[in-house]
């Protein structure tokens, strides 16, 4: 039996370049065979919110301000709150990722955030799961999780450029959360129907 993964990437960005990423993760996610909602948290309706509710999967993605996810991002954050009552995402995955001008630039407190999230909604959460590039000699800014991040997807576009500035190593790491996110999904479901059999 095959089964087809619904993923919602639940993203906000500010500049255009965390929307970049936001594709990067829907690609990797459809390229992996599932169904993929792009959804803008400060455009939140009730069809949007449905979506989520449905979904197998939620990435959550904001830039870094000033040490964390974005304000828009946070007020979805409190908005989720009436999931929390019901417990309307319990056991669902859940994965990350962010953007910043600076190499670091404190992005893991942006995905640790939305890792506190995801446990207080009681669901899994999904890492990178990729060895850190760019780290000897034989490396290169070209390498996947180019900047080393675990808990999730990080990338770092200079502050004068525009989303077209968004390093090509970054967007291939980004594809690859999806993948991954897509993969654990279908192995997850699969799991669970064996066990129910």
């Amino acid at each position: 039996m095959t089964t087809t993964p619904v993923v919602s990437i639940a993203y906000h960005s500010g500049y255009g370049h965390t929307a970049v990423l936001a594709e990067a993760v829907r690609a990797g996610a459809a390229d992996t065979g599932a169904t993929v909602h792009l959804i803008k948290v400060d455009a939140m309706g009730d069809a949007e919110w449905e979506l989520l509710d449905g979904s197998d999967a939620i990435i959550f993605g904001s830039p870094t301000y000033m040490g964390t996810a974005s304000g828009a991002f946070h007020q979805f954050a409190e908005e989720t709150s009436k999931r929390w009552f019901t417990r309307a995402w319990h056991d669902k995955l859940a994965a990350g990722f962010t953007n910043s001008g600076s190499k670091s630039g404190d992005k893991l407190h942006t995905l640790q955030f939305f890792q506190t999230l995801a446990s207080q909604h009681a669901m899994i959460w999904v890492p990178l799961g990729l060895a850190p590039g760019w780290n000897s000699t034989a490396g290169s800014e070209n390498d996947l999780n180019r900047l080393g991040f675990f808990s999730g997807a990080a990338a770092q576009t200079n502050s004068d450029e525009g989303p077209e500035g968004v390093h090509k190593a970054d967007i291939a790491t980004a594809e690859h959360l999806g993948r991954r996110v897509t993969e654990t999904a279908r192995a997850l479901t699969a799991g669970r129907v064996a066990v129910a059999a």
